[in-house]
């Protein structure tokens, strides 16, 4: 066990000096990453008619609304 450590050890390369990332804070990012984050990409196009999170947000929910009442005004939709 402790040849295969010493090989894997060997295998880093020196640009990796871990001595300096002790300014490193464990877990800074932990809360954030619990809370669940969701990040998309917007295509150039849709970020110039969206161009903050509650406009798109908005638009979003707006879709939402429409595609239920799609769902209850169809009963082809709803019973598939």
């Amino acid at each position: 066990m402790k040849k295969e450590i010493d090989e894997l050890e060997d295998e880093l390369r020196p640009e990796y000096d871990f001595s300096k990332m002790a300014k490193g804070v464990k877990g800074k990012y932990v809360e954030r990453y619990r809370a669940g984050t969701n990040l998309v990409l917007l295509e150039p196009d849709v970020a110039q008619a969206f161009p903050t999170d509650a406009s798109v947000n908005e638009a979003l929910r707006l879709l939402i609304q429409i595609a239920q009442r799609q769902q209850l005004n169809n009963p082809i939709i709803r019973n598939s």
